[in-house]
């Protein structure tokens, strides 16, 4: 635990990629195979399920702090990060028992099962055992919050210095449902021949958006064109008469999404689909809205498969006969994928259209009916491209549309976590109706940090009233919000939703009588639908 805790501390403190991968580097030269495992399960994303609830944790670090309950409280809003007011908190132990990664995690595991009282002496036990910084991570690790600022394509670069394999090759064998506590790293890098389970996805290659002129990319004709779909990025996986569905972000959707299964008696025995899926109904693309109403589901009715039904679009084929053929250009790639759909003609599956465009001037005509089609924008994908691991720049872009916009006032602020503990930086934004202030949106990003500090400042001195760590403030301060898609909604007060809202720009030359209204954002509601 405490080599684990010096890596996370050590990947925390720098920002130079070349550092963090030698951080990481060095670790896995010196830590056993149990923990090594492990580490790379927390640092890729493979978190436990949290064993002990919030209330009880703030409950029993309060007793053991010997504080009232208040003053914890107050402590977790100025902090603003539950693992680290814990740690700052209760008073540390001059015993110092030497557990491993491994040992803690699986503890960890077990003990979800246990009683109340068993957890909380457990607990216990635990935050008396451990360094102040130990018990920073061990923290983090029980309240389900470890995140390190390190992407996966440096820690896919550390392991292959570490075990001479290719990055490439390690991000697929570290793909899949694989488990920390159940798997062996010496098997979990082994040849694929002897280790291959027949769900496993391959990384998902992913692009960057448009930020070059098209001078800088050639010709045209190199190009592939196709829409930019809002849906699930997926992959349908067809391997030993068995059908596995991933979403691109790890998670295996085949229950969700059972209209495919069918799919194992259709495509052959080692296929694997790139593409989307998509929400799709009397030959048109639903929303995305629609999209979520069938990810929140747990069990698919027949309604729902009926007022909801899916579809693929099919932009890639990575596997064929059984055949990683990744390595082969997308054009070629391509022509097998058109001849599998044909072959196939299942309404499951649908091609990605190809567009034409013989000049770059003109693809921004092509780009602005995106909206209308309930596309995100335009897929630029050089014909000649393998498919990569990861995301890489040069070979494939997304040109996406540019946002809606509404201008907001701001009249709630809270804390924000991390490093912005100690800064208002989660806004409420509102919109006038009918006269009245009403509130429509929450913001957390887009500013700059030299603004995040002027409107915190600003916020202090300009506070109404608080409720806990919320700040009423006054309706002053005018942003400009960016948002990809608007939906009706009964859960908000203003009947509306935005999706992947953000702040623009302050818009220090407007004042709060001359923002949107509810019925603007209806009417652009209207439009979209």
């Amino acid at each position: 635990m405490k080599a684990f805790t010096e890596l996370y501390s050590a990947l925390d403190q720098t920002t130079k990629t070349n550092e963090k991968v030698n951080v990481m580097v060095n670790y896995f030269n010196h830590i056993n195979s149990k923990d090594a495992i492990w580490a790379i399960a927390l640092l890729t994303g493979r978190r436990p399920k949290r064993p002990i609830k919030t209330t009880d944790m703030k409950a029993w670090a309060t007793e053991l702090a010997g504080i009232p309950y208040w003053l914890f409280e107050d402590s977790y809003d100025v902090v603003g990060d539950l693992a680290e007011t814990i740690s700052l908190l209760i008073p540390l132990s001059e015993s110092n028992v030497e557990k491993s990664l491994s040992e803690v995690m699986e503890e960890i595991i077990l003990i979800q099962s246990k009683t109340e009282e068993e957890k909380k002496q457990w607990l216990f036990s635990f935050w008396n055992s451990f360094s102040k910084d130990e018990l920073f991570v061990f923290n983090k690790l029980i309240t389900g919050s470890f995140r390190v600022g390190v992407s996966q394509q440096l820690i896919f670069k550390a392991l292959s210095k570490t075990y001479s394999i290719d990055d490439k090759v390690i991000a697929h064998k570290l793909m899949g449902a694989w488990l920390p506590q159940t798997s062996e790293l010496r098997e979990l890098l082994s040849d694929e021949s002897s280790s291959f389970d027949d769900s496993k996805p391959y990384p998902f290659y992913l692009a960057y958006q448009l930020d070059v002129p098209f001078t800088d990319i050639g010709s045209i004709v190199d190009w592939q064109i196709e829409r930019k779909y809002d849906g699930i990025r997926g992959q349908i996986i067809v391997r030993n008469n068995s059908v596995h569905i991933w979403s691109r972000g790890e998670e295996l959707m085949t229950d969700k999404f059972i209209e495919f299964m069918p799919l194992k008696n259709i495509l052959p025995n080692g296929t694997v689909l790139d593409g989307e899926i998509l929400p799709f109904k009397d030959k048109k693309i639903m929303s995305f809205n629609e999209m979520q109403k069938r990810i929140g589901r747990k069990n698919v009715s027949k309604k729902t498969l009926n007022d909801i039904p899916l579809c693929m679009m099919c932009y890639d084929l990575l596997e064929y006969n059984g055949k990683d053929i990744r390595q082969l250009a997308l054009i070629a790639r391509r022509k097998l994928l058109e001849e599998l759909i044909t072959e196939t003609n299942n309404p499951l599956l649908k091609l990605s259209p190809l567009l034409d465009c013989n000049a770059w001037e003109n693809l921004d005509t092509l780009r602005n009916e995106s909206k209308l089609l309930g596309c995100e924008g335009l897929m630029l994908k050089q014909k000649d491209s393998i498919y990569e691991t990861g995301r890489r720049r040069g070979k494939w872009w997304k040109w996406k549309v540019d946002p809606y916009t509404v201008d907001a006032v701001l009249i709630y602020a809270q804390s924000g976590h991390g490093r912005r503990a100690n800064l208002y930086t989660d806004y409420t934004f509102a919109i006038w109706d009918n006269g009245e202030l009403v509130p429509f949106t929450k913001a957390y990003s887009g500013l700059t940090d030299k603004e995040l500090i002027e409107v915190d400042n600003w916020i202090k001195k300009n506070t109404i009233e608080k409720f806990g760590p919320v700040r009423s403030v006054k309706a002053e301060l005018v942003f400009e919000i960016a948002f990809e898609g608007i939906n009706a909604s009964s859960r908000h007060k203003s009947g509306i939703a935005l999706r992947f809202p953000r702040i623009l720009r302050w818009r220090k030359d407007k004042k709060k009588e001359e923002i949107n209204t509810k019925e603007d954002l209806l009417q652009l509601l209207n439009s979209v639908l």
